[in-house]
């Protein structure tokens, strides 16, 4: 006989009130000091936990380290004439939507907003986090804020790079006594490889095992994962953004 198995999932229903507001943060363009390419967010990083976010009811609302116009890596593109991320649909289809491309072009500073209009925060990676949000104290105590607060807090693939220095109003390491992921070094070696460079001007993985009081976990490289401990949520890399989305919304759930 055979088994019958019966799922149910969840459709937000047309014109229903969205379920709540959640915070994205993006690195602004810059420049990188290591390869002096052009650098920013990459795609799969905003568009897979913005789907997720959006397929389950909750308003979004992107802003970024200095205001104004955010570019996505250009290996995260999958048009790029490197194919580097031609598998990756999601994306493909965001960008050839208007109202998508310009949220791109006109983003608050994450300066501006009040944190009390956001039941949760969530970090997109890429190249930039390791200039924009390396030492940028503004934005460690937006995150430590919410975090504070109880309100799911996530970061993912180089956006990891604030647990490396973020800590709380008593002054403590936010990631203390906390067990998290971030890129790994495989994936580091990966990347510098494929490009025939090395690109980032330090690996996460390698300063995040030098914390002491902390567990730093990856899983074989670009695996998607992500971890939950408490309301800290962590992505390993650009194929993790929607299941740390996942994350974040099952806490939702439960508040």
């Amino acid at each position: 006989m055979s088994t019958v198995i019966e799922k149910i999932g969840y459709a937000h229903a047309h014109g229903a009130p969205m379920k709540g507001k959640i915070l994205m943060v993006a690195g602004s363009p810059t420049v990188s000091a290591q390869t002096g390419w052009p650098i920013g967010f990459w795609l799969a990083e905003l568009t897979h936990p913005l789907r997720a976010f959006q397929e389950a009811g909750y308003e979004i609302e992107l802003v970024s380290t200095a205001g104004g116009k955010l570019e996505a890596d250009g290996y995260s593109h999958p048009n790029d004439a490197s194919g580097y991320s031609a598998h990756d649909v999601v994306s493909l289809g965001y960008i050839q939507q208007q109202w998508f491309n310009d949220m791109l072009a006109t983003t608050k500073k994450l300066t501006e907003i009040n944190p009390s209009d956001y039941i949760a925060i969530f970090l997109v990676g890429g190249q930039s986090p390791m200039y924009t949000f390396k030492g940028n104290a503004d934005l460690q105590k937006l995150f430590a804020e919410f975090y504070e607060r109880g309100k799911p807090s996530a970061a993912v693939c180089h956006s990891t790079t604030l647990l490396l220095e973020a800590r709380t109003s008593t002054g403590e390491l936010l990631v203390k006594g906390k067990t998290w992921t971030g890129f790994a070094n495989a994936e580091e070696e990966f990347a510098d490889n494929f490009v025939k460079m090395k690109i980032q001007p330090y690996w996460i993985e390698e300063e995040a095992r030098k914390i002491p009081d902390t567990t730093f976990k990856v899983q074989p490289a670009f695996t998607p994962y992500a971890i939950a401990d408490g309301n800290l949520i962590t992505g390993q890399q650009q194929n993790s953004g929607a299941v740390a989305a996942e994350l974040v919304l099952e806490l939702l759930t439960k508040r």
